[in-house]
């Protein structure tokens, strides 16, 4: 049934295929950008600043990213978007030949990191745009009864690109040179561009514009007058925040307590890639035998135990079974949680609602970042490096956990929902 879905929908087939190569090479930064913060510097809150500055986008753009999507070809606003990405990514590659003496750690100044910041936060404004027009589009493109199978092939192979091949390929490239995989970066995304570009989309009708915050307010209620989705996109804000906060030391976590060198940590993500896979491709089946509520609970519950597993068992096998529960958990609530909004969000107003939802989801993230950094150079001192680089994951945990038990009691679906 999957492939039936892609080979009798163009659009879709294009559309699929882009997201793979931009997720491909997206997978290969999901390495290089911290492996090149923690040899530029190994204080762990300038390396957060990295993470900060590529997050920092969803808080300040989300909103108004909804209201140009609505407003815009959401189709060019996507090949826009990459093209952009990849003359940034360029934008790396020179920042790199202009520090000398790298790949040896902490020969560059702080300047270097901050320049780095700057360009993870340009990046991730385009990424803000790109992404809040794909997820939009993707009612146009496949019909309702597909978009779960739809959005789990994406999900799927998001997952497959960021953490099954695009890590491990990116410690190969960074033994070709630190600058390798983001060349790489950049051709992955002229290519999604370019099969966009490709997609044919019957014409429609752009509103007329009125007064940029009368329009952002139209989304705004709605989402507040909808209670499920306003306290989904509440739980995701804090679990995102939480993640952030570890996932922004897993490259010093890597580095200092398991030992691993860059290919190793890249195949360390690649476990989670596996989660993530097959949460992508059993999720639909999953939903439809749990229904969405039991199975949103049950993706919470995954991966709050992962957190814990991470902080409490810091060795080769509990960071494989971590990664690997992390992702389950987390594409099995998007499975369900995106179709869901796709489904009930008014087509007029979905670019609008997506970017509210994604604000207070996503938006968490830069504070997080920080806040990571901040805990392991504050702890430090007195608790140990290896410890404080553990606290981040064991704090998620008992967040997590607390969420698990809000949702459980106050997440409910209509039963007519699949």
């Amino acid at each position: 049934m999957a492939a039936a879905l892609l080979r009798r929908n163009r659009n879709y087939r294009l559309h699929f295929t882009a997201s793979v190569i931009s997720n491909l090479g997206d997978g290969v930064s999901v390495l290089a950008f911290p492996w090149l913060a923690t040899l530029l510097t190994r204080d762990p809150f300038l390396i957060s600043l990295v993470v900060t500055g590529a997050r920092l986008p969803w808080f300040l753009f989300a909103l108004p990213a909804g209201v140009w999507t609505d407003r815009a070809d959401r189709r060019r606003m996507m090949v826009r978007a990459d093209l952009v990405r990849m003359v940034l990514t360029f934008g790396v590659i020179a920042l790199i030949l202009s520090v000398p003496g790298l790949p040896q750690p902490d020969t560059a100044g702080p300047a270097a990191i901050l320049a780095l910041s700057g360009l993870a936060f340009l990046l991730g404004t385009a990424e803000v745009l790109r992404d809040n027009a794909a997820q939009t589009l993707m009612p146009a493109i496949v019909a309702p009864a597909d978009l779960e199978r739809a959005n789990g092939q994406m999900w799927s192979a998001e997952q497959v690109m960021n953490h099954f091949i695009g890590p491990p390929l990116a410690g190969a490239l960074i033994g070709l040179g630190i600058a390798w995989p983001f060349g790489f970066d950049a051709v992955t995304f002229a290519g999604a561009a370019a099969l966009v570009a490709l997609m044919v989309l019957p014409p429609a009708s752009l509103p007329p514009r009125r007064p940029f915050l009368a329009e952002l307010k139209e989304g705004l209620a709605w989402l507040m007058a909808n209670p499920l989705i306003r306290r989904l996109a509440v739980i995701l804000g804090v679990t995102n925040a939480v993640f952030t906060a570890a996932m922004t030391m897993a490259a010093l976590y890597a580095q200092e307590i398991l030992g691993l060198d860059a290919f190793g940590f890249g195949l360390l993500l690649t476990t989670g890639a596996a989660g993530g896979v097959l949460a992508g491709l059993a999720g639909p089946a999953i939903a439809a035998r749990l229904g969405p509520e039991r199975t949103v609970h049950l993706s919470m519950a995954i991966f709050t135990g992962a957190y814990f597993i991470l902080g409490l068992w810091p060795t080769l096998p509990g960071a494989a079974l971590g990664f690997f529960g992390d992702a389950f958990g987390g594409v099995l609530w998007n499975v369900v949680t995106v179709s869901y909004r796709q489904r009930v969000i008014p087509p007029a107003l979905l670019g609008r609602v997506n970017s509210v939802y994604r604000f207070l989801g996503w938006g968490t993230m830069p504070a997080g970042a920080l806040l990571g950094g901040a805990l392991v150079r504050l702890g430090e001192p007195h608790l140990g490096r290896e410890t404080a680089l553990l606290a981040p994951f064991v704090i998620a945990g008992i967040v997590t956990l607390g969420l698990t038990i809000y949702g459980f009691f106050r997440l409910g679906f209509p039963e007519e929902q699949p």
